[in-house]
Parts: structure tokens; sequence; C-alpha cells
């Protein structure tokens, strides 16, 4: 697994639209064979969160457990630890200037180094995996003051529990 991350710009002459991006993405992973999955920065607590969700949602396509049919999908829901589609977008790029980063995983012999460059390539430079926003974070995963309150375990560690919960959740 590689992380591109920068400022996506969208609306603009390069991407007129989410659709025109999501467009370039998937024949970036077509041309690489890999899975190419972005995410507002905004909402990713580290690393460790993004490799969760690929572990996961590789381990129940493998069991034939799959939620969605598409791999970049799968990893969406469980990165966003919801089984619906439509709320887990939330956790992807808009309209506008957005802090991204963008997951690039092989599913077998992808070359995912050369597909990470070219996914920068689509993107202005600047680190953004330490970009995320407490309240948006613990607003979209329902992390309540209560629930840090009660455990010395960090908001990253309570959104990667949320993640894992997504297969006790069926």
């Amino acid at each position: 697994m590689e992380l591109a991350e920068g400022i996506l710009t969208i609306g603009g002459d390069r991407f007129p639209d989410t659709d025109a991006f999501v467009a370039r993405l998937t024949e970036l992973g077509d041309q690489y064979g890999v899975t190419i999955q972005a995410f507002d920065a905004r909402y990713v607590v580290g690393r460790r969160h993004l490799e969760r969700a690929v572990t996961l949602a590789d381990r129940e396509r493998a069991r034939d457990n799959a939620i969605a049919r598409d791999r970049s999908v799968e990893i969406l829901l469980y990165a966003a630890g919801r089984r619906q589609i439509r709320r887990a977008l939330e956790l992807g790029v808009s309209e506008g200037e957005t802090p991204t980063v963008v997951l690039v995983t092989a599913d077998g012999a992808g070359d995912e180094s050369g597909a990470r460059a070219a996914v920068t390539e689509l993107l202005a430079e600047r680190p953004t995996l330490g970009d995320s926003d407490e309240a948006r974070v613990r607003s979209f995963f329902g992390v309540s003051d209560r629930e840090l309150a009660a455990t010395d375990a960090s908001l990253a560690d309570l959104v990667v529990e949320r993640v894992a919960l997504l297969v006790v959740e069926r």
C-alpha cells in the first residue's frame, strides 16, 4: 500500500467535477493494475486507519463477504466504518480545494509505486496525512466526549476500532 498526499482542486480546467477526477483515477488504476481510492485528509486519522481498512476489506472479499462489488468502494466503506455507500462518500473528495490522501494498493502484481507517482502529479504536493480535523472526525465516527474520557485510547485508536467493527455489524 502506498499513499499520495496533496491538495486536490476540483472545479477547474483539469478536473471540472469529481466525476472527471474519479475517471482519471480509474484510468490510472487500470494502467498500473492497482486499486486507487481518494480520501478527504480531514477524515483520515493516520496511515494505520487506511491500512486497517484495506486489510479488512480484502479479508472479507476473500471470504466472499464483500459489501460492495468494487474493491475501491469496499475499502472506502471500511475506512468510513459504514455499510451505506452514500454515507461513506463523505470521506471522499469534493469540489474546491481539498487536502487529499490517495491510497494506492495492488491486489496482486500491480505497480503501486508507478501509480502513486502518477497520482502525485494530479495533486499540489503538500503533506496532508496529518490534516485530520478532530471535530469533523469525532462527528463522523460518533466519538463523544464521554467515550474519550472513559478510555486512554487516542482518537485514532477509536477510529481504527470503528473500522474493525464494521465486520461485526453484519
